[in-house]
């Protein structure tokens, strides 16, 4: 497994867009709390452009990430936001520079894409993490901020506490398990299958959603269990599934533990990973620890 160095102050990141276009005001903010951590920003040629839904066409977009790629001097890549599309262009990615130069790509929701299929070429472990969430929000907590430097430039491992406040902290089982945390977002981990999704024996598998009705849910986890793509599974991280009626007779929870439960493995719940309130950043790819009645993701640098 590949993890890329950490960048050092002075170091120069980038910005690119290979899914929805973001907000320009928050992606400026974003980068002076970058320059506040001593690196040094700069900006994909597109990261602006709108094209339908899309941060611009599919061709500019995988040119701005390659470009990233690489750039000797771009020692990691921050992607501005998800949305849509980051699956159109995760194909043709430059994995041979990839391989030449690890660097972190930094992202979560539609960008679980990118970290899976970078996992599946590469064996490079990415971050699952961003400055802030959806579009509306004008601030975000410390935690998230620490947390995703923490990731991005730190060399101690990462411990995730669960909060039983979350509600898939009621799926939490019991025993100690250790692998590889691989996936992200459950939408992007069912339409990477196939042709993204990297194997997934001895794995814990992290996931996280919003927006989606149950049945979407169930569709997908099923798709998953009968394609064999959860079969060997060490172990469930589930972070934060956000904008879910969780009070209806048959919620979420209960589709989730219908399914999880049927995998035998230790299952850690109500994880600050997602779309939720103060997210926290995640290495994926790298290798994990999970304790489930002590309520800990403990993520490990070494051991790759």
């Amino acid at each position: 497994m590949l993890m890329p160095p950490p960048p050092r102050p002075g170091d120069k990141v980038r910005f690119v867009s290979p899914a929805s276009s973001p907000d320009r005001d928050r992606v400026l903010r974003n980068a002076e709390i970058l320059k506040g951590w001593g690196l040094t920003v700069d900006f994909g040629e597109h990261v602006f452009r709108k094209w339908n839904y899309l941060a611009g066409t599919d061709e500019e977009r995988l040119s701005d990430l390659n470009a990233a790629l690489r750039d000797p001097d771009v020692r990691a890549i921050f992607t501005t936001r998800g949305g849509k599309g980051a699956y159109r262009i995760a194909d043709q990615l430059d994995f041979a520079a990839a391989r030449r130069a690890p660097k972190f790509v930094i992202g979560f929701s539609d960008i679980t894409a990118l970290h899976l299929i970078l996992l599946r070429h590469c064996h490079q472990v990415g971050i699952h993490g961003a400055f802030s969430i959806g579009p509306g929000e004008e601030s975000v907590s410390p935690y998230t901020h620490d947390s995703l430097r923490q990731a991005l430039m730190a060399i101690e491992d990462i411990i995730i506490a669960a909060r039983p406040e979350e509600p898939t902290s009621r799926l939490t089982t019991n025993g100690t398990v250790k692998g590889r945390l691989i996936g992200g977002n459950l939408d992007m981990v069912a339409a990477s299958a196939g042709w993204a999704l990297p194997d997934m024996h001895g794995a814990i598998l992290l996931l996280e959603a919003i927006g989606l009705y149950p049945g979407q849910v169930d569709r997908q986890m099923t798709m998953l269990r009968k394609a064999g793509h959860l079969d060997g599974l060490a172990g469930v991280a589930v972070g934060q599934f956000t904008d879910f009626e969780f009070d209806r007779p048959y919620s979420v929870i209960d589709i989730l533990r219908e399914h999880l439960t049927a995998l035998n493995v230790p299952i850690l719940g109500g994880l600050p990973l997602g779309h939720g309130d103060s997210p926290a950043s995640a290495l994926i790819g790298a290798v994990a620890e999970l304790d489930a009645k002590a309520g800990i993701l403990a993520i490990r640098r070494g051991n790759v």
